[in-house]
């Protein structure tokens, strides 16, 4: 059942829109793609149903999602000299993003490992990141001037921690609304969670962070006082098909929208959609609304970056 937007919402939606500034700092990583009946245990081999090259990384991803929006996107990174840089650059062009990035021929560009459960569209992934894991606190600095004249500045945990904590902090001193989305999951650095304005777990990583496991809304409330009480200003914790906990508010439910067909990147997509509606001068509620509307269409279709929807579907979803 598609859960109809109330009148504020459609009216967020359909207003005439500011043009947002994304900044996101994150890794692009090449995704190769296996989808089979099951995984193979540790020495086993089994056959495949299918594989697929594409353009991934959460950084990245979340980077498209945004530019799919049509907002402002500069994507801070850094990449190798060869086939799968271009992949990045060239992706990136199409979706409206503004590569910042350092290259290196010294350094191969990030590849990622993904399998994809047949039956489920559930996934498993490993991300050698390249390049990328040389993203230093110096490179945030070096784009201080950019980070400042954004409206959002979004980061993840893929890229080295200290960077995104340069990133968050340059960002905070400014007045950018943050987003820390941490993927995956890692211990974090003291302070950093104060320089959250959002911060968007899924339910494994919000128990890797609160210590509370994540089955129930009760449980995501329970776990977004705690973060809130960590520093966090606003918790938004992601519920797969239940859609997402806002602090503050309660259940954004998930829409209706067909049969799943592979998992990996909804997060993403929420992640890059709702920092895009922030950008705009959203509310966070019709913000997360946004997101889940992104991510639910980017289940239903294969890939990562190249499942991200553009603003017309997703406005259209909304507004059904």
């Amino acid at each position: 059942m598609v859960v109809l937007p109330s009148a504020k919402v459609l009216s967020d939606q359909t207003r005439i829109r500011k043009m947002g500034h994304v900044v996101v700092l994150g890794v692009f990583v090449a995704d190769t793609a296996y989808r089979s009946d099951r995984m193979p245990q540790i020495g086993e081999t089994v056959l495949g149903n299918s594989f697929a090259l594409g353009p991934g990384g959460k950084g990245s991803n979340q980077a498209v999602a945004a530019g799919k929006m049509g907002v402002q996107v500069s994507m801070i990174s850094r990449l190798g000299k060869d086939d799968f840089a271009q992949m990045a650059l060239d992706i990136w062009e199409k979706s409206g993003v503004t590569a910042h990035v350092t290259q290196s021929s010294k350094d191969y560009t990030g590849a990622a490992f993904i399998f994809i459960d047949e039956s489920t569209g559930d996934n498993a992934i490993i991300i050698s990141p390249g390049a990328a894991a040389k993203i230093s606190p110096a490179d945030l600095i070096s784009q201080t001037k950019l980070i400042n004249s954004a409206d959002v500045f979004v980061t993840q945990l893929e890229q080295p921690l200290d960077a995104a904590f340069k990133g968050l902090e340059i960002a905070k001193i400014a007045g950018v609304t943050t987003v820390l989305n941490p993927a995956p999951a890692a211990k974090l650095p003291d302070g950093i969670l104060k320089l959250c304005d959002y911060l968007t777990p899924n339910e494994i990583e919000t128990e890797a962070l609160t210590g509370i496991s994540i089955t129930t809304v009760d449980d995501a409330a329970s776990a977004a006082a705690v973060l809130k009480e960590m520093g966090v200003s606003t918790p938004i914790i992601t519920l797969g098909e239940k859609g997402a906990y806002l602090s503050g508010h309660g259940l954004v439910p998930a829409f209706n929208v067909g049969s799943v067909i592979e998992t990996t990147g909804a997060g993403d997509a929420f992640n890059g959609s709702f920092a895009a509606a922030l950008s705009e001068g959203m509310t966070p509620f019709s913000a997360v609304q946004m997101g889940c509307a992104t991510a639910g269409i980017s289940v239903t279709r294969a890939g990562t970056a190249p499942s991200m929807p553009n603003r017309v579907e997703v406005n259209k979803l909304i507004q059904k």
